[in-house]
């Protein structure tokens, strides 16, 4: 039977800012190499799509070696780089609802196990396409439609949707859950929550940008820190609760 020190420090999974935090620094410092390499693939995967943005001005075209006078072949050529740029567009919106989520989501499960002392599974990066796909891009766009008209009523409602559906994610991938009950499970088991979670989510910004002036490199650590933190969040709610089962359980 491993011992205490051969599982690594203590973790004090309590729903507090302080205890959340906490534990996240540990499991970060725990899983090092395995969180800091789901970091980077997710990096990677997330990073293209903040690149395409696609802009034609009249400008452009003045100093163009051939010169724009608006001849058909120059106008052929201006509406083939613009269906290429609506094409484009259209490839990268599929990607960031429809390929994005399932990737993201399994990330965060893989922080989940580190919480858990479990050993993290890479797999989970891309089992959600073939185990969880539909209910993964319902749940995203779910969620991302409900904090979007929140945020169109004064901003404030739309916060408070997206700390109170901060679990969702969560429970997709660990309880196997359907849209409509994530969201539910994640507004139910948030309750009384809803603060530490805005506090820790106003922190996780500051802790980003001090990472980012670390040379750049120190974002990485600092993405680690805050989803290792969210994720001993969700756990320790969870068993907070007397029956963790009928807790998902949905009435």
């Amino acid at each position: 039977m491993n011992t205490e020190k051969e599982q690594g420090r203590q973790y004090r999974l309590r729903p507090s800012f302080g205890d959340s935090y906490g534990t996240g620094w540990n499991v970060m410092l725990d899983n090092f190499l395995r969180l800091l390499l789901v970091v980077f693939v997710l990096g990677v995967l997330t990073g293209p799509m903040s690149g395409i943005n696609f802009k034609v001005d009249n400008f452009d075209f003045m100093d163009h070696p051939w010169k724009w006078d608006g001849n058909w072949g120059q106008i052929f050529g201006i509406a083939s780089i613009g269906a290429f740029a609506i094409f484009a567009g259209l490839i990268a919106l599929a990607y960031t609802f429809l390929a994005l989520p399932v990737v993201r989501y399994g990330g965060r499960m893989i922080f989940l196990q580190a919480v858990r002392r479990e050993k993290p599974d890479f797999e989970w990066l891309i089992r959600g396409f073939w185990t969880n796909y539909l209910n993964i891009v319902l749940a995203n766009l779910l969620v991302s439609a409900l904090i979007a008209i929140g945020m169109f009523a004064l901003i404030v409602p739309g916060i408070i949707i997206a700390c109170r559906l901060a679990f969702t994610s969560f429970l997709i991938m660990d309880k196997k859950l359907d849209p409509i009950e994530a969201v539910e499970t994640s507004w139910k088991l948030t309750k009384g929550h809803g603060w530490t979670i805005f506090l820790m989510g106003f922190v996780a910004f500051f802790i980003w940008i001090f990472g980012l002036i670390l040379f750049f490199i120190g974002v990485f650590p600092a993405i680690m820190w805050i989803k290792s933190s969210f994720a001993s969040l969700y756990e320790s709610v969870v068993r907070e609760s007397d029956t963790p089962e009928e807790v998902v359980a949905v009435e």
